[in-house]
């Protein structure tokens, strides 16, 4: 396995998908792990339309073909007719991490009482994690900042390369050895 991680970072949008609309989301998450990750990385970037068999290959691919330790997604979790992101992670994923969706939502929702529309959710897939996140930037920094301690540690469990962070940004959870 290469000692580089490849992270997948997807912005599930129509009008971004279409050039309507500038995507902010995925410069905001690629932002967010060049401030946080220590360790080699390279993005794997994507901007597809709100549609569930497209995100369901788009996110089969970043795993299966692109070999992704981390999909992060965002865009597509509220409770619009369009908005299936959390539906087509859950169709993709072999186990389902809900304590992710969970958490984001508990820290959002201290901010904006809107969050409890929020659907997000997180899977796994292969050696692969898929972390749904909303669409606006200050929310998806919430959100990562949330979670983001538990994510190299959960990449170790998944046999992925070992991810470091900027400790005075963000630490990262692992057990200590005995």
């Amino acid at each position: 396995m290469s000692s580089v991680a490849r992270i997948g970072i997807v912005t599930v949008s129509d009008r971004a998908s279409r050039g309507e609309y500038e995507d902010r989301g995925g410069p905001a998450i690629r932002e967010y792990l060049d401030e946080v990750l220590t360790s080699e990385w390279e993005p794997v970037a994507r901007v597809i339309s709100d549609d569930q068999a497209v995100i369901e290959q788009t996110l089969i691919d970043l795993c299966d073909t692109e070999n992704c330790c981390l999909v992060v997604t965002t865009g597509g979790t509220g409770p619009a007719e369009r908005d299936v992101t959390p539906e087509a992670t859950e169709a993709v994923s072999e186990k389902l991490m809900p304590g992710f969706g969970e958490l984001m939502r508990k820290v959002s929702l201290e901010k904006v009482a809107t969050a409890i529309l929020s659907r997000q959710t997180a899977g796994i897939r292969g050696g692969a994690l898929i972390v749904n996140l909303p669409g606006q930037p200050k929310a998806i920094n919430e959100c990562l900042d949330a979670v983001f301690p538990a994510i190299p540690y959960c990449i170790d469990l998944l046999e992925g390369p070992f991810l470091t962070t900027n400790e005075d940004r963000i630490v990262a959870f692992r057990p200590k050895k005995k």
